[in-house]
């Protein structure tokens, strides 16, 4: 038996196993990870399997309990299961089987100790990947540099204490070694993590009985394994992964580099450059090499490492701007490649139907962000909608609804599509609801819709019309018109309203019959303006905020659909609303405002109304409140209404300074949602007021023109008129 103890994604391991395997021929490959993945090891052989990939091992009656084992293509690992595939020896995997882990819910004691840190620390290096490749993968080849790792973990381990999970996982090791001595006649090789390798060495093995006794009685529970497509930046440790490499990509690049490792690299960060319009010429990425080697053997180095390399293409091919590099590690260091697995790997029902399901709409999957815009109106891009839009429904964020400022009822659509590794858990997770995308989104409608209020409703109502599942849209109306009839909230009542307007108005762009949402709209409508007045009543001012916002709400619903009858039972209920005594000023002043808006009053009466509110009896703090009311939205009220600006205008210079004070805020507010232009056009009316069409205010005076002519001489010279 050869232990090969490795540092798991070096690609000078994976080197080195590769040429130890070469060098051995062994009959039989154990491979440090669960046994569950003996089942899909076979798949490593298949021409359609791209690293990075990663083995999933899963509870099969908890899918969120699992563990990912991801390999890339300088993995020692997946090169020792490719060798195996490629000279037809057995693999399997050596550890404590996931379906133990699962159960007893541990974590590795070791998972916060590196031992490779230690031994740089030791050797007196900060960068523990730097010494490993300097010391260990740059100076040693073959099975020479194994004996060497054995020997260093050997005494790093000695008179530490090792924690029991880790002694557990050991023993496990230790149980598949033993049987596999005594059937197999041939050559065994282990690659395992060279932490565990000291004791796995059978001269060194502690008692079976002892071993035994670490793995009596644990509990465990069922699971499954698959492989599922992994992706360089999950490889890497910023994503917190705890065996990650600072950059997947070079450590990619070294390993499959067949020469020249440091030229190549450079001609692909000018390359880079170059597409994004950086002058970066084949004499600078030559000056860059020969930077690179200077700098290796200043420090001492055997070649040229990540930093050196780094280092000398921003000198060179950046003119030492840090700016550029930020690409080069974004694009090269990390990358976002996404790897493939066969069509034959296992798969739940669900997963399938969605890979089939995206072939056939012709979407590929990536890892890195892309933006998907959608014309609804051709019938293969309304079926992508559809998909993304269940996925949504089954907790499986492929695509996130990109912000372009158009409601859902336009023709058009935008996406950010991005596949990430935890969604196919997520898929799994998801496959208790159904075995096709179309029956677990139902099924999931149909469950939140058991417990959910009538706003919720609503908004349910919206998203399985555009996820087009007629089935599950009709439990969820039935559901909406039955709670409706029993709500005697009102405000849940109007945040109902604008969902089921936009489902009425745009159903046509889906195609879809929502003449049941007319009917249970037309009673959710009824319900509210009767109930409005009461619910105006008694407001504090988060009250009064929230209902506004729900009255804005419903005015959008209602302008949406235009439809006669409900918009008068609507303004009616404003009216009542505006005359109310006692109603809070932000909802009174916002129903007058609507009302003045719609022309059932006239700007006369909007003055009058906002003279009385803002006269100087009237408590100021209120009439502060009214006015924000009355001006929510937009200034071009104020901008083309000059009477109401005087008056505003007028109450303003009226408040005692006191009193100012505590308003101040309030009017900040009001006035701060407005944009620049409209604030400034504000200003310019301001200025205006007494001087042509704008109603003077009180107490002006006319203009003492000898006073102003012993200025306008000043004003002249200091424009630089003779005039």
């Amino acid at each position: 038996m050869h232990v090969l103890g490795i540092r798991h994604h070096g690609p000078g391991s994976a080197r080195a196993v590769r040429a130890a395997l070469d060098e051995l021929s062994p009959a039989l490959v154990l491979i440090e990870g669960p046994p569950e993945l003996d089942s899909v090891a076979p798949l490593a052989a298949s021409a359609d399997m791209e690293p990075p990939v990663a083995g999933l091992v899963y509870a099969v009656a908890d899918p969120a309990s699992s563990a990912f084992y991801p390999m890339a293509a300088f993995s020692p690992e997946w090169v020792a299961l490719r060798w195996a595939a490629g000279h037809g020896r057995p693999a399997r995997f050596l550890d404590l089987p996931a379906a133990n882990a699962f159960a007893l819910g541990e974590e590795d004691d070791e998972a916060r100790f590196d031992p490779l840190a230690a031994l740089a620390e030791a050797a007196g290096h900060d960068d523990a990947e730097r010494w490993w490749e300097d010391a260990i993968e740059l100076r040693y080849h073959g099975l020479d540099v194994f004996a060497a790792v054995l020997d260093a973990m050997r005494t790093l381990r000695e008179g530490r204490e090792i924690g029991t999970a880790t002694l557990r996982r050991e023993a496990a090791m230790r149980r598949v070694l033993r049987a596999a001595l005594r059937t197999e006649p041939g050559p065994i090789a282990v690659v395992c993590g060279a932490w565990h390798a000291p004791v796995l060495v059978p001269g060194d093995f502690p008692t079976q009985a002892s071993d035994a006794r670490l793995l009596k009685g644990l509990r465990s529970t069922k699971v499954a394994a698959t492989w599922v497509p992994w992706t360089s930046g999950r490889l890497a440790r910023a994503s917190g992964y705890g065996a990650g490499v600072t950059s997947p990509g070079w450590y990619h690049h070294l390993f499959t580099a067949p020469d020249e490792v440091v030229g190549r690299w450079l001609v692909r960060v000018a390359g880079l450059l170059r597409r994004e319009q950086y002058d970066t010429s084949p004499s600078s990425v030559i000056e860059a090499v020969r930077l690179a080697h200077a700098l290796a053997g200043l420090r001492g180095r055997p070649l040229p490492g990540l930093a050196e390399v780094m280092e000398s293409a921003q000198a060179v091919l950046s003119g030492g701007s840090p700016v550029p590099m930020r690409l080069v590690a974004r694009e090269l260091l990390v990358g976002d490649i996404l790897g493939h697995v066969p069509g034959d790997t296992p798969m739940v029902p669900l997963a399938r139907d969605l890979a089939a399901t995206r072939k056939r709409l012709r979407l590929k999957q990536s890892a890195a962000e892309q933006t998907l815009d959608l014309d609804l109106r051709t019938p293969s891009q309304l079926e992508r909608s559809k998909l993304l839009h269940r996925l949504l429904l089954l907790d499986v964020p492929w695509g996130e609804p990109a912000d372009t400022g158009r409601t859902r009822g336009t023709f058009r659509e935008s996406w950010t599509l991005q596949w990430r590794p935890e969604l196919d858990v997520a898929l799994i997770e998801a496959s208790g609801y159904g075995s096709t995308i179309v029956s677990a989104a139902s099924a999931v409608v149909t469950q939140r819709a058991a417990d959910a209020d009538v706003a919720a409703l609503a908004e349910l109502v919206e998203t399985t019309l555009v996820a087009d599942l007629p089935g599950a849209l009709a439990t969820v109306l039935a559901a909406l018109d039955e709670r409706a009839a029993r709500q005697h909230d009102t405000t849940r009542l109007m945040a109902a309203v604008e969902p089921m307007a936009r489902v009425r108005r745009y159903g046509n762009v889906r195609r879809a019959d929502t003449e049941l949402v007319q009917r249970v709209l037309s009673g959710v409508v009824t319900r509210v303006t009767v109930g409005l007045p009461a619910a105006c009543a008694a407001l504090d001012d988060d009250a009064a905020a929230t209902l506004r916002d729900l009255v804005d709400g419903v005015q959008r619903g209602i302008a949406l659909l235009d439809q006669e009858e409900l918009r008068t039972e609507w303004h009616g209920a404003l009216a009542a609303v505006a005359e109310q005594e006692g109603v809070h000023g932000l909802v009174a002043g916002r129903a007058t405002r609507l009302l003045l808006d719609a022309t059932l009053l006239d700007v006369d009466e909007a003055g009058r109304r906002l003279s009385l509110r803002l006269s100087p009896g009237a408590d100021a703090v209120r009439a502060a409140a009214w006015l924000d009311g009355f001006l929510s939205g937009e200034a071009a009220l104020l901008i083309h209404e000059p009477e109401l600006l005087a008056v505003v205008d007028r109450w303003t210079t009226t408040v005692a300074g006191d009193v100012f004070d505590h308003l101040l805020p309030l009017l900040r507010r009001t006035f701060s949602a407005f944009t620049a232009a409209e604030r400034r056009g504000i200003g310019e009316q301001v200025a205006n007021l007494g001087r042509g069409g704008a109603t003077p205010a009180p107490g002006t005076t006319d203009v003492d023109t000898d006073r102003a002519a012993r200025v306008v001489p000043k004003i002249l010279d200091l424009l630089g008129s003779d005039r």
